[in-house]
């Protein structure tokens, strides 16, 4: 069984615990999550995966169970321990009996206020967490039993790095910004110059700005947060959706770039919750 993103909403909702941060923690972190899978596996004796698209940021994966398989675009990751997983291709976890998952979706990791990390270094990979936490941190997350347990700890370290490192360059304080006004306003198509010139920095250095904090342009990370909450909303609430709440210019500009979003090789069910959407949105726009 494949469950996609968007599309198998209950799945997603139901078998993940998903809370977001503290308020001192938004500009930076979307949500902790974990899998809560135990109730599934006499369901599908052998496993099931979760498919979905491409994000901003990255997402911290502590593995709280058995060896566990990733799909990074089409190349395949068997992996035993915790990972620094890049978020702007799409994925698919493969999910088997034993497996148990927690993970920290990222806009921007605080760890970039500690060490000179380049985020946009890491790409189609997945990598070690050991040198973006602290191995300590991650062994005492592994030691506590309970989910709360868990984002209870994480808070406190984060928030104690931001309140520890200050953001010299003013790097982190700016992307996050930027990110929080364009996706709380639905204001995807802002002018990168007049946000450089705002901020008293050049074009050219926002620019370095966002793919040192978020691993990619400025105008990739905006436009796939634009299709992301633009997909989410027809997805859920057809009714009353409408391609112009996110810049769109008509219904053939939203629409390729909804299936250009969505359209992967490897979903192998896609095409006809595709076709779902197009049918909800067509019936929207009478």
């Amino acid at each position: 069984m494949q469950h996609i993103e968007f599309f198998h909403i209950d799945h997603f909702e139901q078998n993940y615990h998903r809370v977001p941060p503290p308020v001192s923690l938004a500009h930076l972190i979307d949500f902790f999550w974990e899998t809560k899978f135990d109730h599934l596996w006499k369901k599908y004796p052998k496993g099931f995966s979760d498919a979905q698209f491409p994000n901003i940021g990255y997402t911290y994966i502590i593995n709280l169970g058995t060896p566990f398989v990733m799909q990074v675009d089409d190349k395949k990751f068997t992996l035993k321990t915790d990972c620094f997983l890049p978020r702007d291709n799409a994925i698919e976890c493969f999910h088997k009996p034993g497996n148990h998952l927690f993970g920290i979706k990222f806009r921007i990791a605080p760890v970039i206020l500690q060490k000179k990390i380049n985020f946009s270094e890491y790409k189609e990979y997945i990598f070690p967490l050991s040198y973006l936490l602290d191995p300590h941190v991650s062994d005492n997350i592994k030691k506590v039993k309970t989910f709360e347990e868990r984002v209870a700890l994480l808070s406190r370290h984060f928030s104690s790095v931001v309140t520890k490192y200050e953001d010299p360059t003013g790097a982190v304080n700016i992307v996050s910004t930027i990110l929080d006004h364009c996706f709380q306003q639905n204001d995807f198509t802002i002018s990168i110059n007049k946000e450089a010139a705002k901020n008293n920095i050049s074009e050219r250095t926002l620019q370095r700005y966002f793919e040192t904090c978020t691993g990619s342009s400025s105008k990739k990370a905006l436009q796939v947060m634009r299709i992301r909450k633009a997909t989410a909303h027809l997805a859920s609430s057809p009714e009353n959706f409408h391609y112009s709440l996110y810049g769109y210019y008509d219904h053939s500009h939203f629409y390729k770039h909804l299936k250009q979003f969505l359209q992967k090789n490897t979903l192998k069910n896609l095409q006809p919750h595709l076709q779902l959407l197009e049918n909800l949105h067509r019936m929207n726009g009478r």
